[in-house]
């Protein structure tokens, strides 16, 4: 068992925050004895490390307190999600330190670089995130070919094409969700206008 000040110490935060948590009912303690001293077991370490995970994530306090205390709430499971998110961030912040070491020596002489290239990883994040948030829906309605083509479509845009199509990143993102939501009962037409819009980059 912890005091509130031994776990504090142990997780790196104030004991003001710890009881914070306890009074938003994000982490209560195993017990508070007579004199009103919290202490926590392995059961709130163990949650503790999970609140932090996702607070590393972005996610605000009402959204943690909703997922670490649904019933089915796996706290493995959890973990392995976490890597992966991890694992994915690395990959990504190594191919911008590759790309910006790159940049470095192509403007020293020392290699010579593409336009593509000065924009792969991000274009790169940009096809990730779209094939998660809309991949499953997309390939559904057109087909692998059609998604594979417009994601390989905007990883070969030039530099101008991807300024453009980044500057229309909102009506394009504003446009997918719509279509998504309206499910089944989506005007063909739009879903389609959209996919068209993504492969040519520039609307």
């Amino acid at each position: 068992m912890y005091s509130i000040g031994e776990l504090a110490e142990l997780a790196g935060v104030s004991a003001r925050t710890l009881r914070y948590y306890d009074r938003e009912g994000l982490l209560k303690p195993s017990c508070v004895n007579e004199a009103g001293y919290r202490f926590y077991g392995e059961r709130e370490v163990n949650l503790l490390q999970q609140i932090l995970f996702y607070r590393e994530r972005g996610l605000d306090l009402s959204r943690i307190r909703q997922i670490i205390y649904e019933e089915d709430f796996d706290i493995l499971g959890a973990l392995e999600a976490h890597l992966r998110v991890l694992e994915e961030q690395k990959e990504h912040t190594e191919a911008l330190i590759c790309m910006v070491r790159r940049s470095i020596m192509s403007m020293k002489g020392e290699c010579r670089m593409s336009d593509q290239e000065k924009f792969e990883a991000f274009k790169q994040r940009t096809v990730k995130e779209q094939e998660e948030l809309y991949g499953g829906e997309a390939r559904n309605k057109y087909g692998d070919e059609e998604v594979d083509a417009a994601q390989k479509k905007i990883l070969n845009m030039s530099e101008e094409d991807w300024e453009r199509f980044q500057s229309l990143g909102n009506e394009i993102r504003t446009r997918l969700e719509e279509a998504v939501s309206a499910g089944s009962s989506t005007d063909s037409g739009e879903a389609q206008r959209i996919v068209t819009f993504t492969r040519s980059g520039l609307g």
